[in-house]
């Protein structure tokens, strides 16, 4: 049966614990080699990955170019306004076509509902690169830099600020898996999705929203943040107005844990949702995380593969 990774759920918390695993050993396998060289074992040698792009992308896009390079393979890399996609092919059709000529298919994308019909008639796996409900990829990176970093997962306490958007149904979603606490802070009107608050709580994972910035950080071992306006979002200003309560600074900081680990999965627009001397200074490791996107997805589509 093809393995498809549109939501963490997908794979469930026993391969993503395997995927983070996977990704440390061939980080430190490869430590100071050149990007472009590929793992001695080259394990999707002569495997061709699509990857489709309906929004903008700096990280999502090198990391799986170079991470499918790493293990092996290539990749053709394309945008909706370049594709038949764009001017009226429909999602089936695409999804068919590019299971005859490649091997899998990476996509970022808006509604949701696109990469399951992407999923439901592709032959080849299909996987989340971003929608506007969820961006699984990037959170296995961010739970395998918190790994990295000496943080166990289980009973962690990881602090959200700001916007309910797809990065934060994605965390909820990892700690129903991997059993760890959220504490949400967001203004009223801005709550994730109360579908995947659902079944992390029915999975035992804590998920808490308060409507006051210092009482979610209380106590954090991570906080994490993200831009404020999504691509595309309308109505700014009053969106911005109340989010600048929960501006992630220094003295919201001070209220986690002394060694607590500062999250951002960018871009980041320092001076808005979150203070230069932060996202720069020593609690960050937003640099790391942005990295181990690479290492995140080479384990991911291992995963897809059925090598995890």
């Amino acid at each position: 049966m093809t393995r498809h990774f549109l939501n963490l759920s997908d794979a469930g918390g026993d391969a993503v614990a395997a995927m983070i695993n996977d990704a440390m050993d061939r980080k430190a396998a490869r430590k100071d080699w050149p990007k472009g060289k590929a793992d001695a074992d080259a394990p999707l040698a002569d495997h061709v990955l699509a990857m489709i792009f309906e929004k903008s992308s700096t990280r999502t896009r090198v990391s799986f170019d170079i991470g499918i390079r790493q293990l092996g393979g290539t990749s053709i890399v394309m945008d909706s306004g370049s594709m038949q996609l764009g001017r009226g092919e429909t999602v089936a059709d695409t999804a068919r076509v590019l299971s005859r000529m490649c091997d899998a298919i990476m996509i970022r994308t808006d509604d949701h509902g696109k990469i399951e019909e992407l999923a439901e008639y592709a032959d080849v796996p299909v996987i989340n690169g971003l929608t506007d409900l969820s961006h699984p990829c990037q959170i296995v990176a961010d739970l395998l830099t918190l790994v990295e970093h000496g943080k166990a997962l289980p009973g962690l306490e990881v602090a959200w600020l700001g916007d309910g958007n797809n990065v934060l149904n994605s965390i909820i979603e990892a700690a129903g898996l991997m059993k760890f606490n959220v504490r949400i802070g967001c203004p009223e009107g801005y709550d994730p999705d109360s579908s995947f608050i659902a079944a992390a709580q029915n999975a035992g994972a804590g998920v808490t929203i308060f409507r006051d910035e210092a009482e979610a950080v209380a106590g954090a071992d991570v906080v994490v943040t993200d831009t404020w306006v999504s691509m595309g979002q309308e109505h700014v200003h009053n969106k911005m107005a109340a989010m600048m309560p929960f501006q992630v600074n220094d003295v919201l900081m001070e209220q986690a844990k002394p060694d607590a680990l500062f999250l951002h999965c960018l871009p980041a627009h320092r001076g808005e949702e979150v203070m230069p001397s932060v996202i720069d200074g020593p609690q960050s490791v937003v640099w790391d995380e942005a990295e181990n996107r690479i290492h995140a997805q080479k384990s991911i589509l291992r995963w897809v593969f059925g090598q995890i």
